[in-house]
């Protein structure tokens, strides 16, 4: 059997159900008052304990990092919670440039300091070797120099 002719187009199937109700009024004319009577009182009170209908709501429900299920209603801070550690970072790329630049003015005050004491000669500029001299400081050179000739008398 095919099931293409069991199946009722849109306007067949209105048209069956405009006739079959036509036919069912048609038969309440004959029936008596006193079944009619009962008749719509059966029909209020099926009509009053009738379930609600349910509704399909479409909803989007997303799961935070936390695990948590939330739905598509946020507050003001769950919305700036992506905010935050942005702003932390640029905040902290803001205090790492700050730092460097803070550490290479101090370097560059060093090296002035250690000019201005004659502790460093001005041909250093010039040698490959004087960022060398820099890290270990020109104080550890002298230490040593010291050191060395308070041990091997000359």
């Amino acid at each position: 059997m095919n099931r293409n002719e069991d199946t009722l187009s849109t306007t067949e199937a209105d048209q069956f159900g405009l006739t079959a109700a036509a036919l069912l009024r048609q038969g309440t004319q004959s029936l008596p008052a006193g079944i009619k009577d009962r008749l719509y009182a059966a029909r209020l009170k099926a009509l009053s304990v009738k379930k609600p209908e349910k509704v399909r709501i479409e909803q989007h429900i997303l799961a935070s990092s936390s695990g948590n299920w939330s739905s598509g209603s946020r507050s003001f801070w769950d919305n700036l919670g992506w905010a935050a550690p942005l702003v932390v970072l640029v905040f902290g790329l803001i205090g790492i440039a700050q730092w460097q630049q803070d550490s290479r003015i101090n370097d560059i005050a060093e090296l002035d300091i250690a000019l201005l004491t004659d502790d460093v000669p001005p041909d250093a500029y010039a040698d490959s070797g004087f960022l060398g001299f820099l890290k270990n400081g020109p104080l550890a050179e002298s230490d040593k120099d010291s050191l060395s000739s308070v041990k091997t008398p000359s």
